[in-house]
């Protein structure tokens, strides 16, 4: 690499290897390429390049190359900034060398490799770009070094450096595009799930508590665990937390965690780095990462693994990770809003999940309660579901009917929101135009027990009176009913046939009424 009385170092040699490696946009092959190229020389035995790493101040081997030393092995430690020689050359920025005549020449090198290589020199340069030291050059030379080689050594570390800085930012732009490609990802994924619940649509107090607490927890960074049932609606919950945050601006990312093999689940968390494990052809960034700056939701939080847990838990607690095969460790500025359809409490029992993480997520905890106990809410999201079906099928607008809402407010919705999106929008591709009509199973006889005689009752806000209603649907009709029948029967204590008999008390015969019981599904209480 320094120029000899006989010419064994060529400059336009160098130049041309300084701007072929200046063409790698890898910061990896870039710095291979530099060595491979400089070791191939005659007059260079062993070359290495040292990159500074400022989250720990130290001094990183990057790549070698030549006839290694003896203990080169060994000296593939980070060198803390100013110490030894290369640490030196890393905090001053100044160019070292030692000369076979140096006091300290033996302490480089094992002597007998030193003899044997026929070295003469040992030279270390800075890598730097715009005043920062990037790195340094560490090279063993088989000749003396001459005056005039001086300021080769300065232009190898200044074009190597901004070589470096060059492919740092191209690596910088592709993993920003990479992250973008997967942020849009998840969120396509996220809008696709999303659009199985509306918006935040209601009047019912249920609705307006969970508002409530949502504008409570929002501004803060606490951890969230929402609770209920399957299609309740929990990832609305999530995605209104993070709206009203002050992180609204950066990405929630959505993780499915019932749908990560085992396997995967470290890698799609915190990424991996290529060759890391069979499959990883390239560099990946995790849900944590893409998630940086904003909210990471954590949906069926209960499907992690035990053995997952106690990494999630630690990237709760410190805020630290690692990709799956890197050493490097990363920050995590994220919220974490979990999300389950389980009883944690019962899996903390059963020892299927760790009660520190459960309490770690569990710091504000919000239940999202089922549809049939928010029926007020029924016909505003049955309407908004209607609008939904239109524009996204692409169907004539059909007519939500009263005896449509009453026969919607009178099923037990075990499928939740969900559901009810399902049912509209058959129902709207069948309408045709037309009137909605919704083919559901009738109330249950544990419905029946439930309903209230009076539920068709009307309360005037003008009189401040309970009135009947003008007219009864078909569905209040059959209410009625079967609420009548089941009244008889509690009064004559199921007695059929005979005086006093329910029969006899509606004036039909034993065999009708036997029959109409037999349509309502009603069972004496305590029959099996």
């Amino acid at each position: 690499m320094e120029l000899t009385s006989d010419r064994r170092f060529d400059p336009n040699y160098a130049v041309q290897m300084l701007l072929d490696a200046a063409h790698e946009l890898s910061l990896e092959k870039l710095l291979q390429k530099f060595v491979t190229r400089a070791v191939a020389r005659p007059d260079l035995a062993f070359g290495q390049i040292w990159m500074l790493e400022k989250a720990d101040g130290c001094l990183h081997l990057a790549v070698a190359g030549g006839s290694a030393p003896p203990q080169h092995s060994e000296s593939s430690n980070p060198i803390p900034v100013g110490t030894g020689i290369l640490g030196q050359v890393a905090a001053t920025g100044q160019r070292v060398a030692r000369r076979k005549c140096d006091a300290d020449w033996k302490q480089i090198a094992d002597p007998a490799w030193l003899k044997r290589e026929r070295i003469q020199a040992f030279v270390v340069l800075p890598i730097t770009f715009k005043d920062e030291v990037l790195g340094v050059i560490a090279g063993f030379l088989r000749h003396a070094m001459l005056a005039e080689s001086l300021p080769y050594g300065e232009m190898f570390g200044t074009y190597l450096g901004a070589a470096v800085a060059n492919a740092r930012a191209f690596e910088e732009i592709r993993r920003l595009k990479d992250q973008l490609e997967q942020q849009n990802a998840y969120l396509q994924e996220e809008v696709s799930e999303a659009r199985a619940f509306g918006d935040l649509i209601g009047q019912s107090g249920a609705l307006r508590q969970l508002v409530s607490q949502i504008d409570l927890v929002a501004p803060t960074d606490a951890s969230v665990l929402i609770q209920g049932e399957t299609g309740t609606g929990k990832e609305l919950v999530a995605r209104e937390i993070h709206r009203r945050s002050a992180r609204k601006d950066k990405p929630l990312i959505r993780v499915n965690c019932a749908s990560i093999p085992k396997e995967l689940f470290e890698s799609e968390f915190f990424g991996h780095v290529r060759g890391s494990f069979t499959g990883a052809i390239k560099d990946r960034a995790g849900r944590f990462e893409t998630a940086e700056g904003g909210t990471l939701f954590l949906d069926e939080v209960g499907e992690v693994p035990p053995d997952m847990q106690g990494k999630l838990l630690r990237v709760l607690q410190e805020k630290r990770y690692e990709r799956v095969g890197e050493d490097r460790t990363r920050s995590a500025n994220v919220r974490i809003v979990a999300a389950t359809n389980r009883d944690l409490k019962q899996d903390v029992a059963a020892g299927r999940f760790r009660e520190d993480l459960y309490y770690r997520l569990h710091v504000f905890p919000i239940q999202v309660i089922p549809l049939r106990e928010r029926k007020d809410d029924v016909p505003l999201l049955a309407q908004h579901f209607v609008e939904l079906a239109v524009k996204d099928l692409k169907c004539a607008k059909p007519r939500l009917t009263r005896a449509g809402i009453v026969k919607l407010q009178n099923y037990d919705w075990p499928g939740n929101v969900r559901e009810l999106r399902n049912v509209i929008e058959r129902a709207s591709i069948l309408a045709r135009g037309g009137s909605l009509d919704f083919d559901l199973p009738l109330q249950t006889p544990a419905r029946a027990s439930r309903a209230s005689p009076a539920s068709d009752l009307r309360f005037d806000a003008v009189t401040g009176r309970v009135e009947e209603p003008e007219f009864l649907t078909e569905a209040e009709l059959q209410i009625r009913e079967r609420d009548n029948l089941l009244r008889i029967l509690t009064k004559t204590n199921w007695k059929i046939k005979g005086p006093d008999g329910a029969a006899e008390l509606l004036g039909v015969k034993p065999t009708t009424l036997l029959s109409r019981i037999d349509k309502w599904e009603l069972k004496k209480p305590g029959a099996s």
